[in-house]
């Protein structure tokens, strides 16, 4: 059998961690990402950007070049490379590098390098975690489940919203705060969501008695969201349930693997009797 030559062997190095070369390749590339994020928060702070900003610079090209270097590298390697560019992770690293060069043109772009923090998703081949995120499709069941529960509440909350904003700003009107209907919604949004930024507030007695009702109201819808989705995955995480009627006691749900009825106590499947080949199996 022929060996692999060298682009299968960087395959499985560059896209695996099932060896120990794949693992220390993603342990180094997640040690420079993470590198290559703070330097781009230090240089951020207006103080390190005035003493180290050429340092810093200086370091972010070389992260940069890091990064297309790779980049090409996959691309090369890869069997299918279309397949990968226009994969969620070819993506994430090809958006690794454009803001360096779009910096070139819009300075300020050069702080959507963050967008590299995306990257760090491949820790959890690293960490071999990939086989504990089946257990995010409880997550994904339950809001299949409280989708339409969940859509009625919106609607219930978008008119609730609407209707307490209009109020506000029939009440206080422009001259304390309240512009307009869509800046009366937003206070109310806020103050619902029980954040309260405080740049909005009725100063009428009238208005004040409605921005009660609207904070007791965002208490009492907070949890009903939450109650519908809890609901939904404690459903979704309950074993599958034998569909198995007893022949006694008519109970039709029972564990996966019964075989008697937890009521009665009766077999749930009717006993076989041995046929030739049995016999035959039991002689040998």
């Amino acid at each position: 059998m022929d060996k692999p030559g060298w682009r299968e062997r960087l395959y499985i190095v560059v896209f695996f961690a099932s060896t120990p070369a794949g693992r220390r390749f993603d342990a180094w590339l997640l040690l420079i990402i993470f590198a290559s994020l703070v330097v781009v928060m230090l240089d951020s702070v207006q103080l390190y950007h005035i003493r180290h900003g050429e340092l810093l610079a200086l370091l972010e090209w070389c992260f940069t070049a890091i990064f297309a270097a790779e980049y090409l590298l996959r691309i090369c390697i890869h069997p299918k490379p279309t397949e990968y560019v226009f994969s969620f992770y070819g993506a994430i690293d090809l958006l690794a590098i454009l803001p360096a060069f779009l910096a070139l043109l819009f300075p300020a772009a050069q702080y959507l390098l963050v967008i590299r923090v995306t990257r760090m998703l491949r820790v959890f081949r690293v960490l071999k975690l990939m086989p504990y995120l089946s257990q995010a499709n409880f997550l994904l069941i339950a809001l299949r489940g409280s989708r339409q529960k969940i859509i009625v509440f919106l609607l219930s909350i978008t008119t609730m919203v609407i209707v307490f904003g209009t109020l506000l700003y029939v009440i206080e009107g422009p001259q304390h705060g309240f512009t307009s209907i869509p800046t009366s919604i937003y206070w109310a949004v806020v103050t619902m969501t029980t954040v309260g930024y405080g740049d909005i507030a009725p100063k009428t007695p009238l208005g004040q008695a409605v921005a009660t009702l609207v904070m007791i109201a965002g208490y009492s819808v907070i949890a009903v969201p939450t109650g519908i989705f809890t609901a939904e995955l404690a459903t979704a995480m309950q074993p599958r349930r034998l569909h198995r009627t007893c022949p006694t006691c008519r109970k039709s749900l029972h564990e996966p693997d019964a075989a008697y009825c937890s009521r009665c106590g009766n077999a749930l499947f009717p006993h076989q009797p041995p046929t030739g080949k049995d016999e035959e199996k039991r002689q040998d």
